[in-house]
């Protein structure tokens, strides 16, 4: 059987299309760069809903959903 010549390397496997997460010439490939964009621009729209407080009556009907579980 031959050995591979991967042998011993380990890390994270790169996106299809990409070559170590970069295009060659140091920049973010382009799959990257939108994964980057949309993660922020969602951080930006949804942050401030997260930070809410849930609402009582929501606590409550989990509160009674867990009991009768």
């Amino acid at each position: 059987m031959a050995e591979s010549s991967d042998k011993g390397k380990s890390g994270p496997v790169p996106k299809p299309g990409t070559v170590g997460g970069a295009n060659g010439r140091g920049e973010a490939a382009p799959e990257a760069a939108f994964d980057l964009w949309l993660q922020r621009g969602l951080h930006q729209m949804f942050d401030d809903v997260m930070r809410e407080p849930i609402p009582e009556e929501l606590l409550r009907l989990i509160e009674q959903d867990q009991r009768r579980g």
